[in-house]
């Protein structure tokens, strides 16, 4: 029987290939299995340890927050409570339990603070800042930001994060979207509440003395319960969200 070569060819073609990427695949380096490699897509743009992206006030410090904040930001992400595409196409996949385990990773971590850039704005704009933060406004309905997050504006646990050492642009454009509502925690929804009721000059005062702040020697989130909140919140209890 007369084989043609267009035959064989057909049946050879199919093995060389299946044989190249096997080699192929052998000589590629294997990717540890670690948790390190595996947060990379976080430590890309939040800094290796957590720390906040170098030359940038977007990308906030999550090096020392409460890993039950950080975990409901993962969850809140992967729910569609706050928008933002590439955090969102990075936490679809995952469980709560890899999201509980990056966010007691990032929470374990000990590292200083970097002083981020702060617009030179008149003292009076500060003092308005330092007013809302330590104690508010009655008129607008605000109460001041340590009554949630602790006197020395460090967080309390389980899930209110610290304010203190937050750059300049990141805390405005947080305040931005819980007004414009591309942030958003589970009813009742006490952040949404407070920054619809600031004006626009009071984001940037608040924003901009909590960035100029000193932070304190003791940076650890206060403990459970020794805050009383001003109002009902969902994050405080129990339902999800954070500021």
């Amino acid at each position: 029987m007369l084989i043609r070569p267009c035959h064989v060819l057909r049946w050879i073609a199919p093995l060389v290939l299946l044989l190249w990427g096997s080699a192929a695949l052998a000589d590629q380096p294997s990717i540890p299995d670690t948790l390190q490699q595996r947060i990379a897509a976080c430590t890309t743009c939040h800094g290796v340890h957590g720390e906040g992206s170098p030359g940038s006030g977007f990308f906030p410090r999550l090096a020392g927050k409460p890993a039950g904040y950080l975990a409901l930001q993962l969850q809140n992400f992967q729910r569609g409570l706050r928008k933002y595409a590439p955090m969102e196409y990075t936490v679809r996949q995952l469980s709560p339990a890899y999201m509980r385990e990056i966010a007691e990773y990032f929470a374990s971590q000990q590292v200083p603070y970097q002083h981020k850039p702060v617009p030179d704005l008149p003292s009076s704009v500060l003092q308005r800042g330092e007013q809302l933060a330590t104690v508010g406004d009655p008129t607008l309905k605000v109460p001041p930001c340590q009554a949630c997050h602790g006197k020395t504006l460090t967080g309390t646990e389980p899930s209110v994060p610290g304010l203190v050492g937050l750059p300049y642009d990141y805390i405005s454009s947080q305040l931005g979207s819980w007004r414009t509502g591309t942030r958003a925690s589970a009813a009742p929804d006490c952040m949404s509440d407070i920054a619809n009721r600031l004006q626009p000059a009071d984001i940037t005062a608040i924003a901009a003395w909590l960035a100029s702040k000193e932070v304190p020697s003791d940076t650890h989130a206060q403990p459970a319960g020794s805050i009383t909140p001003p109002l009902r919140c969902g994050v405080l209890e129990g339902r999800g969200g954070g500021a």
